[in-house]
């Protein structure tokens, strides 16, 4: 039996090793914002830009279609970006229109202009999960990065596309996402995204985004040229090529509405 000393060293000992483990906990969610925050503040400031893109869909057979979109993007103060991707290609697509307005806190919007139905249809927020025109991205994944829309948790130092990197853990604050985590890698030296990892609702690995090809923009800004995105459940892959980058183009708000989604070219 333990005497009063050393129930009460044992004691001591407990309360210092469970101290010392919040702090552990604090110090790694406190460490993963601010890696965060850094690669927020380093992709600030570019007003505005205007890109091409193909869009190459490769089912689990091998089979392989390509489509071809332009993207306009506004740069917002203290709010969620907002965008419009229009596809020019295939014949079948020429003409959807997708609108975003990126939030902080509240739920994003997007609309959906599909030229077969005329008719311009909300995506809810319960549906936010499902996929982007057949792709492997879903609207989810079309949002702005915000940094109120997780709570974060630094894991390690990683090396990943043979570049140090940070680790961190991304929680979705919105009950309505359709991940329970993000695993995302952040290199050190120009605090870019390389790896992206989601996991589903039942917590199981479910795509994998890789980014390649990062080119440099007024001096500033890392945009890459390429992005995969592969679904380890079902097989399927989507690889986008962006091109053509101009930034500080003169868009406005009214570029932005939702009643020029039919209009939109």
């Amino acid at each position: 039996m333990l005497n009063k000393p050393s129930i009460k060293l044992f004691t001591t000992f407990a309360l210092i090793l469970l101290a010392s483990q919040v702090s552990l906990a604090s110090t790694a969610q406190d460490r993963g914002l601010e890696i965060s925050k850094e690669m927020k503040t380093r992709d600030a400031g570019w007003g505005d830009n205007t890109a091409g893109m193909s869009m190459l869909l490769r089912n689990q057979y091998g089979d392989e279609s390509i489509r071809e979109l332009h993207i306009k993007t506004l740069e917002q103060d203290n709010e969620g970006d907002k965008s419009l991707t229009i596809f020019s290609h295939p014949k079948d697509v020429k003409g959807t229109a997708f609108l975003s307005f990126s939030h902080t806190l509240s739920d994003d919007d997007q609309w959906l202009y599909l030229p077969a139905l005329k008719r311009v249809k909300r995506i809810s927020s319960s549906n936010k999960s499902g996929p982007f025109m057949g792709s492997e991205f879903s609207f989810e994944d079309l949002s702005s990065f915000e940094i109120e829309k997780y709570n974060y948790e630094y894991l390690s130092d990683e090396r990943v596309n043979n570049i140090d990197s940070y680790k961190i853990i991304q929680y979705p604050v919105d009950k309505n996402s359709g991940y329970t985590r993000r695993l995302v890698w952040v290199d050190k030296l120009e605090y870019r995204l390389q790896k992206v990892e989601f996991y589903d609702r039942k917590n199981a690995l479910l795509k994998t985004l890789l980014y390649s090809d990062y080119q440099l923009y007024l001096g500033q800004y890392w945009r890459a040229n390429n992005m995969q995105m592969t679904n380890h459940q079902s097989g399927k892959t989507t690889e986008l090529k962006w091109r053509d980058y101009a930034f500080k183009v003169g868009l406005k708000e009214s570029d932005f509405k939702k009643n020029a989604l039919k209009r939109a070219r």
